[in-house]
Parts: C-alpha cells; sequence; structure tokens
C-alpha cells in the first residue's frame, strides 16, 4: 500500500519551530505570523494523530513524538538543502563544454572563438560538434546551441537568432553556367541538405517557383557549403553560415530573395545551468558576437519571404 505523505508546508513550520525553539521566532524567519505557524502546526498534528508540542505560556516544548519527528525531519531537510546546493553549484567553474551544430560550429562559432579566449582566458573552452541532442542526464555539457523551434521537453531554451537561407554557388562554378537569376537553375547540379526546411523543394514553393529538384544531398549544412565551395553546384545554405564566404568572394548569392525558415537558433540547457557564471559570461559574449555579425553582414537589398507553413 502506497504510504501517504503529510502535509511538507507543516512539516517544514514544524522543523523550524524546533530549530528556533519557538512559534514566533520561526514565524520571524518564513515571514508569516506566529499564528500561521501554530495554525500548520497544528494542521500537521491532526494529521499525524498526535501532539508535537506542549503549548505552556511562554514557550513550546517537544513532546516525545515530537523530538523523534524532528530528529527525522532534519535528515530529510538536510539532505533536500544539499540536493539543491549541488544543483546550483558548478561542478566545474573553470571549464565551459558547449554542443552545437558542426555547420555552427565550424562555419560562424569557431572562427570567434579567439575572442571569447581573450576575454575569458580562465575559462577552459570545450566544443563538442554534434547533431544528436544532449538530454543533461549524464553528461557534463553546460549548454547546446540549437537550431529549431526550442520546445525541447526538460530544457529551458533563450532564443538568440533568426536565420535565413537563399542559393549560392561558386563564381566559377556560376560563370561556367552562366546563371544569373533563379530561373537559370533548372539545368545545373542542386545541392541540399537533408534536413527539415533545408530543401530545394520547400524553398522553390515558398517563393512561388517551379522546376529544379536536388542532385546532391549532404547530411549536414557544413557538407552542403563545403560542396558549394568545391565548385559542385548550387547550394542552398544559411546566411549565418555563408556571409563570410559571399564576402571574401568565394561565394556568390544567386538572385535577390530569401526564406525565412521555421526555425531559429537557441541556447539550451537545463534552467539551473542558465545561472552559472560562465554560462552568463558565454551567453553574454555570444549575443555580442550575433549583434556585431548582423552589423558586418545585413541583409541589404534582399527580399526575405516567411516559411508558409
Amino acid at each position: 500500500m502506497k504510504e501517504r505523505m503529510p502535509p511538507l508546508q507543516g512539516l517544514y513550520y514544524f522543523y523550524v519551530a524546533c530549530q528556533q525553539g519557538s512559534f514566533k521566532l520561526a514565524a520571524e524567519q518564513l515571514f508569516v505570523s506566529a499564528a500561521a505557524v501554530s495554525q500548520q502546526i497544528r494542521q500537521l498534528e491532526e494529521w499525524l494523530n498526535v501532539d508535537l508540542f506542549v503549548r505552556q505560556h511562554r514557550k513550546v516544548q517537544l513532546t516525545a513524538e515530537g523530538v523523534l519527528l524532528f530528529e527525522q525531519a532534519k535528515k530529510g531537510f538536510t539532505h533536500l538543502q544539499e540536493g539543491i546546493r549541488l544543483i546550483n553549484t558548478d561542478p566545474n567553474p573553470k571549464q565551459l563544454s558547449v554542443s552545437t551544430l558542426p555547420s555552427f560550429a565550424q562555419h560562424w562559432l569557431v572562427p570567434r572563438l579567439t575572442e571569447f579566449k581573450s576575454r575569458y582566458p580562465h575559462i577552459a573552452l570545450l566544443l563538442e560538434p554534434t547533431n544528436q541532442l544532449i538530454t543533461f542526464d549524464d553528461s557534463r555539457i553546460d549548454l547546446c546551441i540549437r537550431y529549431g523551434r526550442g520546445n525541447y521537453p526538460n530544457i529551458e531554451s533563450q532564443w538568440l537568432m533568426d536565420d535565413v537561407m537563399y542559393p549560392v554557388c561558386h563564381p566559377i562554378y556560376r560563370q561556367q553556367h552562366n546563371i544569373q537569376t533563379l530561373a537559370d537553375i533548372n539545368q545545373v547540379e542542386l545541392i541540399e541538405d537533408t534536413w527539415p526546411d533545408m530543401d530545394w523543394a520547400s524553398f522553390l514553393h515558398n517563393l512561388g517557383l517551379k522546376g529544379g529538384q536536388s542532385t546532391l544531398k549532404y547530411d549536414g549544412s557544413h557538407f552542403v557549403l563545403e560542396g558549394a565551395l568545391a565548385v559542385q553546384g548550387v547550394a542552398l545554405v544559411k546566411h549565418s553560415l555563408a556571409a563570410r564566404y559571399i564576402k571574401e568572394g568565394k561565394l556568390v548569392r544567386i538572385g535577390n530573395t530569401a526564406l525565412k525558415p521555421r526555425y531559429s537558433y537557441y541556447m539550451c540547457a537545463p534552467a539551473g545551468y542558465f545561472r552559472r557564471e560562465k554560462v552568463q559570461l558565454f551567453r553574454q559574449w555570444l549575443l555580442d558576437e550575433i549583434a556585431n555579425f548582423q552589423c558586418a553582414y545585413p541583409l541589404t537589398g534582399i527580399d526575405v519571404i516567411s516559411h508558409i507553413e
């Protein structure tokens, strides 16, 4: 038979009253009235069907049952307080472990990490590029950067930035195939990611265009981008990953239209992890870098269309 638990609020008020030696002092610590403490303890006594205190004129004294319950309550609340302390304590404050997508790591995050290390040399950074979602149940990861809707179970998600995607290719490929507009891509190699929202069919449909089917697929945006850089065809890429290559002249954008996907970038971790100092420092640095990126690579002259569900 499943055992019932007594009212936890009454049990905690009882525990504090025992520690303080009076209902009045317990009330001051709990920021309630002495009458509220007395009422909670009375309800606990009624639930247990025993007297826990002998109430005298100016003081209260534990009964034998009260002494027994206090000893067990002290053990229980001590263990609870230790558990709470462990949750909020960073086991490794000098190392920050970040999990993120390989594409974001390679083409956006890694080139910027020198600035983070310069600003916070006391923090050792461990970067784990992976497409696998981290559960944090048995992981030493401090936080994840993910591309999605931000609705991961039992995890707090903090929005970082939106993105857009558009077609690009190597300048040599563009010249070889005389590609000037999106209308010219029907007879060329089309490269796409196997992840949702990154396919040519969806992109063209949202732009109200027809034709063009992918002939080369990669599992990961970093491979798609590398394919474009390797003169393999016209690739559908995220602005966050391709912007610097366009500025450097290694890639050229086809057309002046971009699609805003359904997904965005999020920083994800259990809520308590966001209270860790190293996570707060990394988060602020990351937001600063995102702001710098958006200033350095604005979507000037690009018509952005939102994804149609």
